[in-house]
């Protein structure tokens, strides 16, 4: 029978009180993967685009984006100190796959996972004491975890959902039509046509456009929401009377920093039971495809994005 570990379970119920459902832990993954993609001025979306290099340092740029959101304190040996104990973090690209150097064998680790590719990311707390560790050391003289290790994790999270690149999720011929166009107004364009019903960051807006004022590309005056309007289309943004529209439609619910795009119809009779929302003084539904092209409603104010 295991024995309970104080100091461990100190850290997990901090860490569980500072982020009780793991938002701001997902958040600084996302950042870290955004970080090393660099879309707006590469272009890139996916992990296999990274360099060697860059791979590598995704631990430790984890590592800092976690001690910037968290406020964590410098360990005296190991990378942080949490409520008064020494705790070291590790990133690896296979879940539990961490590797353990010397001077944190016997302290308690803080592991991360993630796959932008499949969306999920967790973390878990585990002691790497000799029990919990195979003999075999690397020739940097680490360790990895045992299967008794990997079975005596404590997770924080496990497989939870990761903000979803939602370049990922397309088509290799929805990818070469967003990304033909050789104007950023015309790629984001089509980005909101081909990726209706999808959450779309404001990262993947910055790859796809490859500019400064990405943000520009998306608002009324002259952006997509004008150019997308005469088909029907319209794209809902993170601001309270958006996100409640596109709930009442039955789309995802923006949330910061993101969009959710959809053709939309005046409500018909033949319509039944869909689900409606009323915009710019009328009864609109998510357009089928026997509903012929109209132009989309204008959206509640919302002020500047």
């Amino acid at each position: 029978m295991s024995t309970i570990d104080p100091a461990l379970e100190a850290v997990h119920a901090h860490l569980l009180s500072v982020d009780p459902r793991g938002a701001r832990m997902a958040a600084a993954i996302r950042r870290t993967f955004d970080m090393l993609l660099d879309g707006q001025h590469t272009g890139r979306f996916r992990w296999e685009q990274l360099h060697k290099t860059e791979k590598t340092h995704c631990g430790t740029l984890i590592e800092i984006n976690l001690q910037r959101e968290f406020g964590f304190e410098d360990g005296r040996i190991l990378d942080y100190l949490i409520v008064g104990v020494e705790v070291d973090c590790k990133y690896s690209q296979k879940l539990a796959d961490w590797m353990i150097p010397p001077e944190a064998v016997g302290r308690i680790l803080l592991g991360l996972w993630a796959n932008d590719k499949d969306g999920l990311w967790s973390a878990g707390l585990i002691r790497a004491d000799e029990e919990n560790l195979n003999k075999g050391e690397n020739r940097d003289a680490k360790r990895s975890l045992s299967k008794q290790g990997r079975g005596a994790i404590r997770w924080l999270f496990k497989s939870a959902p990761l903000q979803e690149n939602v370049l990922l999720r397309l088509t290799a011929e929805d990818i070469d039509a967003i990304f033909g166009p050789a104007s950023g107004q015309k790629k984001i364009n089509e980005l909101f046509r081909r990726a209706q019903g999808m959450l779309i960051s404001r990262s993947v807006v910055a790859t796809v456009a490859m500019q400064e004022d990405y943000m520009k590309r998306v608002r009324g005056n002259g952006g997509a929401r004008t150019a997308l309007r005469s088909e029907g289309i319209v794209i809902f943004g993170q601001y309270k009377s958006h996100a409640q529209a596109a709930t009442a439609l039955g789309l995802p619910t923006p949330g910061p920093g993101e969009f959710v795009s959809a053709r939309l119809a005046r409500r018909q009779a033949h319509h039944g039971n869909f689900r409606w929302v009323e915009l710019d003084g009328e009864k609109w539904v998510l357009a089928t495809t026997v509903d012929p092209i109209e132009p989309g409603p204008r959206l509640p104010e919302i002020g500047r994005l």
